[in-house]
């Protein structure tokens, strides 16, 4: 007999037969997988911002969204174009968090949230570097968080306001982690 709301008849068996497996508080193989990539990115997350100078492949993508940022702000002037990088860098993942969230896609929702954490961590390293200046810039030319503090008076400010951002980028690596757990289960992120 059809379930209510499966579109089936009575007295015709949908094709497929619903399981508990991958119910709230079960085990199934695909709750087990979120869970396992929830873990495995909070640690990860950790990992970063705990060696904060460490590369990954990923950099490399957050580093083609941060510079395409310059492009995309630059012609709303010069502070806006030098801040447009970490803008960007930012916004990108941010639209997925929203993306996700709005179609109630929670676990999908926190491993983007993780990406914002990331990125934000990387600024972050960027924000410490801004009156040492020795990180390498792609293509030399100007450190863009040396402008920013310097227009604003904030230079000597540098390592602190990196520290600030460094604690949001921590505490939501934690919240997308707490996120990904709780939801990992959810039926309407099975897809």
């Amino acid at each position: 007999m059809g379930y209510p709301g499966d579109g089936q008849l009575p007295g015709r068996q949908p094709a497929v037969e619903p399981t508990t497996e991958d119910a709230p508080g079960f085990g199934g193989p695909a709750v087990l997988a979120r869970r396992g990539l929830t873990l495995a990115l909070t640690v990860w997350g950790l990992g970063l911002l705990a060696h904060p100078t460490a590369f990954t492949l990923l950099d490399s993508v957050d580093l083609a969204i941060h510079e395409s940022g310059h492009l995309v702000f630059g012609p709303f002037g010069e502070f806006i174009g030098f801040a447009g990088g970490t803008i960007m860098q930012l916004l990108m993942p941010a639209a997925f968090v929203a993306y996700f969230w709005r179609r109630g896609e929670r676990h999908s929702a926190s491993v983007a949230a993780w990406w914002v954490a990331q990125n934000l961590g990387n600024v972050a390293t960027y924000v410490a570097d801004a009156r040492a200046q020795e990180l390498p810039l792609v293509g030399g030319g100007e450190h863009d968080w040396n402008y920013l503090l310097g227009s604003t008076g904030l230079l000597a400010h540098d390592v602190g306001i990196a520290r600030g951002i460094r604690l949001v980028a921590l505490a939501l690596i934690v919240s997308a982690g707490v996120l990904g757990f709780r939801s990992a289960a959810a039926r309407n992120d099975m897809g």
